[in-house]
């Protein structure tokens, strides 16, 4: 049973940037590894955390539509960069910079998924914050939930075409200094 859910506390926590959040997920995105980082800033103990659907940690400020391409993308073979707003287990948010690939077996099979997430660039989440709030306030404005992610999703791919970038991918490289 996954536990109960945290109202967001509007407190921001963060991590040492020279640290990496890690986990694994089975095929339907269900923990089956956290590492220690994971648990201080999650604040789940790894009892919690094992066998819960990865959107344990989803904050409900994050557009549905960001999901969408993450599974869409490593469901089909390959990575995603992204960045997330995640939630611990007290309502605290952290932000991080996620790098999620698909795990395969010997026959090329995906069994699972591996998460990295590192401390974000500051600028870069100035850019990311309101494009994922105008994608919140359009998932929002609809009564029906799927018209709203069909609604966020075709404004996603809008706001990366009309920032010159052909994919969600060339658009995160470019405004994420360092990588």
């Amino acid at each position: 049973m996954e536990p109960v859910r945290a109202i967001p506390s509007g407190k921001e926590r963060i991590f040492p940037a020279e640290e990496l959040i890690v986990s694994k997920t089975d095929p339907k995105g269900r923990l089956t590894y956290v590492n220690d980082v994971f648990l201080s800033v999650s604040g789940f103990t790894e009892a919690e955390l094992i066998g819960q659907p990865h959107s344990i940690i989803r904050h409900p400020e994050m557009p549905r539509c960001v999901f969408k391409l993450l599974w869409d993308t490593v469901s089909s073979g390959h990575e995603l960069f992204a960045y997330v707003n995640n939630m611990s287990k007290n309502g605290d948010n952290y932000w991080v910079f996620a790098h999620v690939t698909p795990s395969f077996d010997g026959a090329g099979q995906i069994v699972g998924y591996h998460s990295n997430r590192r401390v974000p660039e500051p600028g870069a989440l100035e850019k990311i914050k309101p494009l994922y709030r105008r994608l919140l306030d359009e998932e929002n404005r609809h009564a029906d939930r799927k018209a709203g992610l069909d609604a966020s999703w075709a404004m996603l791919h809008r706001a990366v075409e009309d920032a010159g970038f052909d994919s969600y991918a060339r658009f995160i490289f470019a405004i994420t200094p360092n990588t």
